[in-house]
């Protein structure tokens, strides 16, 4: 088992973790397609149940594939220990059902996931959880919402779908200085911890959809978690096993671990697609302006240097016609699909106000920054010379 530290990123995304002597020489790890495990006596079985012996017992808990993903994610994030899940919500809601309790508050950015942004809106506030969406950019606002029954701050960086970037450091050491048991999480899902690991800037849990880059192929749902042990033992054996019953397929776990072995690779050609594909369509006509965090006039620019190693592979831009001009070029693309998700090898685009973000009412899109002209791309590991051709030819007919 390779724990050597001083090794490189991608190296660790290959090998950590597993000795294929132990496992018949497999170069892969072996899929565990057991939902249940024997033990040598009564007594083991006990030892395990009560948390006093280590070891399997049931796929719901723990399975020996799942484990291996956990143990390399944890290790690239820069955190003691992850729980990977079903989806990302999965990894999202098993958190916040073992964080928070009735009376407790949430303080939030103003602009979420849209599923994300459901769950806070209209999912804990029903079960008498408060949550406070602020614009985390604002440090006096975050700081002026936390109150004395706040358990937990939440926030992406950067945000879908405006790619606006937070002080990951700041907030996390303002919210620590005002109460240490609060507990800040970051959406790491369009950064990934090729290109940033909150853990290191302050964050308590990170939490990722890893349908998305980690994956990286646009066949599998998934989503992890990563934090300190104690935290991360109790979402695996309450908020995971009780509450949401979110469980990660052996397969799945499989594919994930095959995508981190290119993670580094292909962020690095997604960044460098998405930032020929920001600084070419910055100057067209028919764009209003682009939301990416690797142009240099952008307000964030700076902060996302600072706190990220590339800008990311996605770009979020406004078209001058509103609404109109949105269905009217995403409807003229070409070789660029058309579907929600991201981080997969082809370029995707979509529609925020429509499609991802919908759960929003149009006031709360209104509200929260995500306009009716608001266009999305993942940009993939196409030639970027075809991915502008297609994005030219269908911006000549807004």
């Amino acid at each position: 088992m390779n724990k050597n530290k001083s090794q490189s990123f991608s190296t660790r995304a290959i090998h950590l973790g597993y000795n294929a002597a132990e496992n018949e020489g497999a170069l892969n790890p072996p899929v565990y397609m057991t939902s249940t495990f024997c033990f040598d006596s009564v007594e083991q079985g006990a030892a395990r149940f009560a948390g006093e012996e280590s070891g399997h017992f049931y796929s719901r808990i723990s399975n020996p594939t799942q484990e291996l993903l956990e143990v390399r994610l944890a290790d690239l994030e820069e955190g003691e220990a992850c729980l990977a899940t079903a989806s990302g919500i999965g990894a999202i809601t098993a958190t916040m059902w073992t964080l928070l309790a009735q009376g407790d508050k949430v303080v939030a950015d103003k602009t979420l996931y849209g599923c994300t942004f459901a769950y806070l809106q209209h999912g804990l506030k029903k079960f008498g959880v408060e949550v406070e969406f602020v614009d985390c950019t604002d440090i006096v606002a975050v700081k002026a919402a936390l109150t004395k029954n706040t358990r937990v701050v939440y926030f992406e960086s950067p945000v879908n779908p405006n790619m606006r970037v937070m002080d990951i450091a700041a907030i996390s050491q303002l919210a620590h200085d005002y109460n240490p048991e609060i507990k800040v999480i970051v959406d790491n899902t369009y950064c990934t911890p090729a290109l940033q690991r909150p853990l290191t800037l302050g964050a308590d849990l990170v939490v990722h959809s890893a349908t998305k880059y980690l994956g990286g192929h646009g066949d599998l749902i998934a989503g992890a978690v990563v934090g300190s042990k104690a935290v991360i033992d109790q979402v695996r054996v309450f908020g995971l096993k009780d509450m949401t019953g979110a469980v990660i397929a052996p397969l799945t776990a499989f594919l994930i671990l095959r995508g981190l072995k290119t993670l580094e690779l292909r962020m690095e050609r997604h960044c460098k697609n998405a930032t020929e594909l920001a600084q070419r369509i910055q100057q067209h006509t028919a764009v209003e302006s682009v939301y990416y965090p690797g142009l240099k006039d952008n307000p964030f620019h700076v902060l996302a240097k600072a706190q990220m190693s590339d800008s990311g592979g996605m770009i979020a831009f406004e078209l001058k016609g509103g609404y109109q001009s949105a269905v009217i070029f995403m409807n003229k693309l070409e070789m660029i699909k058309r579907a929600v998700s991201l981080g997969d090898a082809e370029t995707l685009c979509q529609h925020p106000a429509s499609m991802t973000h919908a759960t929003y009412t149009p006031e709360e899109r209104a509200k929260h920054g995500i306009s009716e002209g608001l266009v999305r791309i993942s940009v993939g590991l196409e030639s970027i010379e075809d991915i502008f051709a297609d994005v030219s030819q269908a911006l000549q007919h807004v």
